[in-house]
């Protein structure tokens, strides 16, 4: 199946408007800090949410709403969690009256997240004033996607979006996806924030499905410091407009849609990675000959979230140690007589690892090698057909700095 590559992000797809305005909440001048995705037609839905027991109001709520897996808009702010706070529950069903009241919806059609200071109460009448503004900005343009992408970034240092189209039943089909993530990002569910939409006709169900079977191998396997939000929360709308027959099963029309997903999610989740707070690389890391896929997803999990296996990709230091003892602490079942470790860019490849004993390798060439700001770890297990990749990113000084003086 063909995915291409098109303009638009969450605009990208057949009735689909968004926009971002300023509304106070971000502390960081001119930033925008509301967000608002919406289609001219009621959608399916479905989204992923925080395995973290302490859940912010807007997660809870929006589970509330997708019960009967319908949405037709996405609200979001940046600037404030809305998290463990008295009347945080009241505060994000007004942001869902508010939305409902522009876009003359149900306010249970509604799925509304939030992002930014835990603990903080939310300054409801600084986003109420800015409603009619944020009604305004809304537009199918590609600029709307990127007002949108930009209002619910916070540390983040670059907008994350994509859109890609495909075919369904011989009609093109569009999935446009942006999401926000720097810090605090080690999900068990799906991640930071992620809001996808999607022209396809699909229901409710079977969007969860491909939620369900992509989400394992796309965005829980992202890590930049080990933490899990009380916030995350992955969600898409899908309109229909596209005009495929609903794909209400699984069979070639599921995998097609799912392949899609994958390729929009994938991409999201290496910026994200990319993006980590302080980062200057990008780590990938790739194992195969696992004895399962599922072994092979905690043994790449293990190894790219190893605080000492960032701070040695940061150092330039092929300390291949690190990374066998990362994959011996995983708990996942592997002969590490049988592994084989190589570290690799757009420099080169060195071979540090060979049946579990270290090589003579060149220092020189390691150096050379972990320079690029793309760095790939690659584990043979030996053992069987399983494979998996996971992305994360160094520790650098200014991790330590970004994360010292969050609320200041």
């Amino acid at each position: 199946m063909s995915i291409k590559l098109i303009q638009g992000g969450v605009c990208a797809p057949a009735g689909f408007t968004a926009g971002g305005v300023r509304c106070g909440l971000a502390k960081k001048p001119g930033k925008k800090d509301l967000a608002l995705i919406y289609s001219e037609t009621l959608c399916t839905a479905a989204a992923s949410y925080t395995t973290n027991k302490v859940k912010a109001a807007p997660v809870l709520l929006t589970q509330a709403h997708l019960r009967d897996g319908k949405a037709q808009a996405i609200f979001c702010n940046s600037g404030n969690a809305n998290a463990c706070v008295p009347g945080g529950e009241e505060a994000a069903s007004r942001m869902c009256f508010m939305a409902g009241k522009l876009l003359d919806l149900n306010p249970e059609d509604i799925i509304v997240a939030s992002t930014g200071v835990i603990g903080q109460p939310l300054n409801i009448p600084l986003i109420e004033s800015a409603m009619p503004k944020l009604g305004q900005a809304l537009t199918g343009e590609a600029e709307g996607s990127k007002a949108a992408s930009s209002a619910i970034m916070t540390t983040d240092l670059m907008e994350k979006e994509i859109a890609v189209s495909f075919e369904l039943d011989g009609k093109t089909c569009s999935l446009g996806g942006i999401a926000k993530g720097s810090g605090m990002i080690h999900p068990n569910m799906a991640t930071m924030l992620a809001f996808l939409t999607t022209d396809a006709a699909i229901s409710s169900p079977m969007l969860k499905a491909a939620l369900d079977f992509v989400i394992p191998s796309t965005f829980n396997m992202v890590s930049v410091d080990g933490d899990t939000s009380t916030n995350d929360m992955c969600a898409i709308m899908a309109n229909g407009l596209a005009g495929n027959s609903q794909i209400i099963t699984h069979g070639p029309d599921f995998d097609a849609f799912a392949a899609a997903l994958a390729r929009v999610l994938i991409y999201l989740a290496r910026l994200m990675a990319r993006d980590g707070e302080g980062a200057t690389k990008l780590l990938e890391c790739t194992v195969t000959g696992a004895s399962s896929d599922a072994t092979a997803r905690i043994l790449a999990k293990a190894v790219i979230g190893s605080n000492l296996v960032k701070c040695a990709m940061f150092g330039k230091d092929a300390n291949w140690g690190r990374i066998i003892c990362a994959l011996g602490y995983s708990g996942a079942d592997f002969d590490p007589g049988q592994v084989k470790i190589s570290l690799a860019s757009e420099a080169g490849t060195v071979v540090v690892c060979q049946n579990g004993t270290g090589l003579n390798f060149s220092e020189e060439l390691a150096l050379k090698v972990l320079e690029p700001e793309e760095i790939g770890i690659q584990i043979e297990v030996g053992q069987g057909e399983g494979g998996a990749v996971a992305w994360g990113c160094d520790f650098s000084y200014d991790y330590v700095k970004i994360n010292g003086d969050y609320r200041s």
